[in-house]
């Protein structure tokens, strides 16, 4: 991670949005971004899900983009699933306390867990994504202000996390499968990652 003057980035891609007139940063699965600058937060997501948080008093916000591994219980703390995804949740939250967000007063906006990807072998894989990101919220008393998640397609999301705004367009027509594709090439790169080190730092 780099450190670029008040904000602190995971693999930024950056670029000038024409439509919207602003600049914009793409968010790929695993990443994430934290800013208190006014621009604009981008993802695709197919299975994957997005946490959108904001604290709406200081106008810090941020996004991430992950996926649950297959192996585990989403339900049980100690599985891979449960401590990937709280790691991704928790790698976002403390990123926006740390830029000086408060934790009690941060807002939620969730998205995806799309049935896009036939291949996985357990249930649902969009559908424990999205059990997942509610049950987290819930459990952290984060308030989820809106939500889309489920269905069958893919999903483009736009956030604006100084106002809060935010514009999500199905993709109901895909001609290639760029979307599936990274997702799987990442849900493969989850199955070997060892995330034990790095889990304990928020137990």
């Amino acid at each position: 991670m780099t450190l670029h003057g008040y904000e602190e980035i995971l693999a930024p891609n950056h670029y000038y949005d024409r439509h919207f007139q602003t600049e914009a940063a793409k968010i790929l699965p695993g990443e994430y971004y934290v800013t208190g600058r006014d621009m604009m937060l981008v993802t695709v997501l197919g299975s994957c899900v997005s946490a959108c948080l904001r604290d709406p008093v200081v106008g810090i916000g941020g996004m991430n983009h992950f996926m649950l591994p297959e192996n585990g219980d989403i339900h049980n703390p100690l599985s891979t699933s449960a401590r990937y995804g709280g790691y991704a949740m928790e790698v976002l939250v403390n990123q926006l306390i740390k830029m000086g967000a408060n934790r009690s007063r941060l807002e939620a906006k969730v998205f995806g867990g799309g049935a896009v990807m036939r291949g996985f072998t357990v249930h649902n894989v969009g559908q424990r994504n999205s059990e997942f990101v509610l049950e987290y919220l819930e459990r952290e008393r984060i308030r989820v202000l809106a939500e889309d998640l489920r269905d069958i397609y893919p999903r483009k999301v736009y956030f604006f996390p100084v106002g809060g705004r935010v514009l999500v367009k199905k993709l109901k027509q895909v001609h290639n499968d760029t979307i599936i594709q990274r997702e799987r090439e990442y849900g493969s790169r989850l199955q070997t990652a060892d995330m034990a080190g790095d889990v304990e730092l928020f137990t």
